[in-house]
């Protein structure tokens, strides 16, 4: 016998080997067998045995031979069935060597304001702020002498700004340029005149609010236009076997400034002033729908980056054109991509204090809760000591110890008594905290089954007959229905096929014009590719992509125009190069978030659209390999330098650095990017498969079960719970012996994910786990989507079989509705339409 923690090998698979492996596995041991006998390994296999061929220089066990004063002493009889007591194995995964400790991490939006302004700008860009702040002194001085920007009133601010912005419509590029690089230091704070960071974003946010209300958005949309359609950019750009810096000034000058002015003007603040609130929903509206051009201002963005992919366009410098995408889309939609969810904690508290201001008797609660339970933690009165018994590495499940065996121990020791209680002592609920939800599906499934044992047939989607079964059933019926869950989902998709059978009848439907509605028509016809260039874009970014020669360059941002010479410059290019290809992931995943829920919540088909494109390029698999590494180390890797930050770089003398200085990096315990990286593309793997049959059996085929149990190192509750909902949909699908090696896995994925009531995932005995109609489901959505997509924005090709009015009269008195941007621009219209053309009014007079 030989013991390597709960993982045991019986060497022979004789009588007493059977009575070995019984037993082992009967108190959930992984037991293989090794028989140089065939007939008895065949034997074994037949018994559902692992038969394997032991290496032991790699196998690390204990040897064991039994003698007969070790029998006695493990109180067991030599010859009969062996229960040993199990060794305590010393190895530790490659991964989980380190123990990680609990991350304190806060979901957001974003990261901290100073943060996100900070990860536009790429280290090797530093030279350039400088270069910006020259050329606002130099123009700035000659019409203000002997004056600071600081020092001017209001009146004389926008004053200066005016006449920058005249100087942008010059025809000479370098004029323009240097106009646009002293525009760009004012949004950048004009840090020149600042004491400390806090002083710099203050400015930062003072003159992005003034640079937008003096029409400066506008300004430099018209210029990111012109730089967008600049083909000898593009030409010059494709003859060059490298692309650096060099090649994307113009672009990057302007991107900044935009990205700065959304992302200061998005940050809400309590002191702000009214008008900087106006300002804010002003500027959300221009965003949302297209008042000066015909389409929203994100489909300019997504068009750079499907240009940039196809490789017209290679110098466009893509890190800040997706960071740019991303805020404006966050503007746009407003709120949170999704609000993390509620804890336990907080669900109780704000029950009992309704129930002490009615009051109430206190009684158990019974509410939702969708993320980690941690009321456990921060019970005041539990014993933090564990028993000796769960202190035992369990080399399958070692993945979830730590942060899961908190509340393990606390279920079986029992509370110590403080010796000074609280007057009011907070009781915490025994059960689930949460309340279980039913679909329809999964009354009719039930109901079904049921006429099916007693009855002998079916009434389809009947629910409401219960003739015949027995009395049990009713009741089993009537709880499924109190827990009825019906989701938006189901509603629109109900009022779908209605609208569908009855076109003429319920006639055409209103539709709500919301900035999700006018941003999906616009994306409607190009959607697929955007959707497969932003993963392609993010599979050369991906930490786990190898270098090809066929794959884009994202780099074209953040190469300079020479390359390192001393160690010294290349260890910087280096961190620099890793934390450019971080904010590219981040910004990627954080914007598929954003237009899957956002879709979802503007109705069901949008999502579907966009999800099945995705699923369709491959995005499974991809996210699956991104988490197929080291995830620990991804999330505390140090790829920042926190001296040439910005704001700090502007205001503080800069260190001389060196090799031991940028190895160091910061002391944060994890890098906050990397992490909302993990959880928003797990977020987004979640949505991709929820009851999505076919997508959950990728993940079984793509053997995603063992990446993701990795992935549950990371001490993090948000993270966990959506990790443990991906192994969850899919524990049917992985057999009996799967499920019976993790059973610690399991137990979390009981305690901390909320199920459906007669959810039989743990089991594998659901109908929806046979796997043949997988492709069916997967055709009869693609259908409705294209039917629903055709219906709701798909005009008439032939206008010959569509209504013609030839009454003068009425075709006379009919109110034509202009578009807005129209009215916007009447008396241009008005000056080259009507005033400026010659009209000879006699030659209508003279008809020949």
């Amino acid at each position: 016998m030989m013991f390597g923690g709960k993982q045991v090998v019986v060497c022979g698979y004789g009588e007493v080997g059977k009575g070995c492996c019984a037993a082992l596995k009967a108190m959930g041991s992984i037991v293989y067998v090794t028989e140089i006998d065939p007939i008895c390994a065949l034997q074994a296999c037949v018994w559902d045995e692992y038969v394997a061929s032991l290496h032991l220089p790699t196998f690390d066990a204990h040897l064991t031979e039994l003698t007969d004063e070790q029998a006695k002493y493990l109180g067991l009889n030599k010859n009969g069935p062996f229960k040993p007591n199990y060794y305590r194995s010393q190895r530790k995964e490659s991964e989980g060597s380190v123990d990680c400790p609990n991350l304190e991490f806060e979901y957001g939006d974003a990261d901290s304001h100073g943060a996100e302004l900070a990860e536009l700008y790429s280290y090797t860009e530093e030279p350039e702020l400088s270069h910006n702040r020259r050329c606002f002194e130099e123009d700035f001085h000659t019409q203000v002498p002997d004056r600071r920007w600081l020092e001017l009133d209001r009146a004389q601010q926008k004053a200066y700004v005016m006449r920058l912005l005249d100087g942008l419509e010059v025809v000479n590029r370098d004029k323009r340029l240097r106009v646009a690089r002293a525009i760009l230091y004012l949004a950048q704070g004009v840090f020149g005149d600042c004491d400390n960071e806090g002083d710099v974003l203050h400015w930062s946010r003072h003159n992005s609010f003034l640079l937008y209300q003096l029409g400066t958005f506008s300004a430099f949309l018209e210029l990111l236009n012109m730089e967008i359609e600049n083909s000898q950019a593009c030409s010059s750009a494709l003859r060059k076997p490298a692309i650096s810096l060099a090649d994307s000034t113009e672009l990057r000058v302007l991107l900044s400034v935009m990205y700065l002015m959304v992302e200061n003007i998005r940050v809400e603040q309590e002191m702000d002033p009214p008008e900087w609130k106006t300002c804010r929903e002003t500027f959300r509206m221009e965003l949302s729908f297209p008042v000066h051009t015909e389409e929203p201002f994100a489909l300019l963005l997504f068009t750079m980056v499907t240009k940039f992919c196809s490789g017209h366009a290679p110098h466009f410098p893509m890190k800040k054109v997706l960071l740019l995408l991303w805020k404006v889309l966050l503007v746009v939609r407003g709120m949170r991509a999704a609000s993390p969810p509620t804890y336990a904690i907080e669900l109780v508290e704000q029950q009992q204090q309704q129930q002490q201001k009615r009051g109430h008797r206190s009684r158990r609660p019974l509410m939702k809760q969708d993320s980690l339970d941690i009321y456990n933690e921060r019970d005041l009165f539990k014993n933090d000591e564990g028993g000796v018994d769960e202190e035992e590495n369990d080399d399958v499940d070692s993945g979830i110890e730590g942060e899961l065996d908190l509340m393990e121990r606390d279920a079986i020791i029992p509370a110590m008594p403080a010796q000074r209680l609280p007057i009011e002592r907070v009781s915490f609920p025994k059960g689930l905290p949460w309340a279980p939800k039913v679909r329809q599906k999964d009354i009719e499934h039930f109901l079904e089954a049921s006429r099916n044992k007693f009855i002998g047939f079916t009434l389809g989607q009947d629910t409401e007959t219960l003739i015949g079964l027995p009395r049990p059933i009713h009741e089993s019926v009537k709880t499924l229905k109190q827990h009825k869950y019906v989701s938006i989902s189901d509603i629109q998709i109900k009022n779908e096929e209605e609208l569908e059978k009855c076109p003429m009848s319920l006639g055409e439907e209103e539709v709500q014009e919301t900035p999700c509605e006018v941003l999906y028509r616009a994306m409607l016809y190009n959607l697929p590719q955007y959707m497969i260039a932003l993963l392609k874009i993010l599979l050369a970014a991906a930490p786990t992509s190898k270098a090809k020669t066929d794959s884009i360059n994202i780099l074209a941002d953040v190469l300079p125009e020479e390359m390192p010479i001393t160690v010294l410059q290349s260890m910087k290019l280096g961190i620099d190069v890793n934390r450019h290809k971080e904010i590219i992931v981040k910004s990627i995943s954080a914007l598929l978030l954003l237009l899957l829920k956002h879709f979802k919540l503007n109705h069901i088909y949008q999502f579907e659209y966009v999800s099945q494109h995705l699923v369709f390029a491959n995005c499974i698999p991809l996210i699956l390999k991104f988490f197929n590494q080291n995830i620990m180390s991804y999330i505390a890797a140090k790829n920042s330098i926190s001296v040439l930050d910005y704001p700090h770089c502007t205001v503080c003398d800069l260190p001389e650095l060196t090799a031991e200085s940028l190895e160091a990096g910061d002391n944060n315990q994890f890098c906050w990017r990397n992490l909302f990286s993990c959880i928003n593309l797990l977020r987004i793997l979640n949505k991709l498969t929820k009851w999505k049959h076919s997508r959950t059996m990728m993940l079984v085929v793509f053997k995603s079960a063992p990446i993701l149990k990795r992935a549950l190192k990371v001490k993090q509750a948000m993270m966990q719970l959506y990790v443990l909902k991906l192994l969850k949909i899919q524990t049917k699908y992985l057999g009996r012996q799967w499920r019976k090696s993790n059973m610690k896995t399991m137990s979390a994925i009981y305690q901390k994910v909320r199920h459906r009531m007669n959810d039989d995932w743990a089991y594998g005995n659901d109908i929806d786990a046979r796997p043949w109609d997988f492709q069916a489901e997967e055709c009869t959505l693609r259908a409705n989507i294209e039917a629903f997509n055709s219906r709701r924005y798909d005009k008439p090709q032939d206008s010959e079989f569509a209504p013609v009015d030839n009454c003068l009269q009425s075709v006379l008195g009919q109110r034509l509705e202009l578009p807005e941007d129209f009215h916007y621009s009447y008396e241009l219209w008005l000056e080259r339409e009507v005033f400026s053309q010659p009209i000879r009014w006699e030659e209508l007079l003279h008809c020949q």
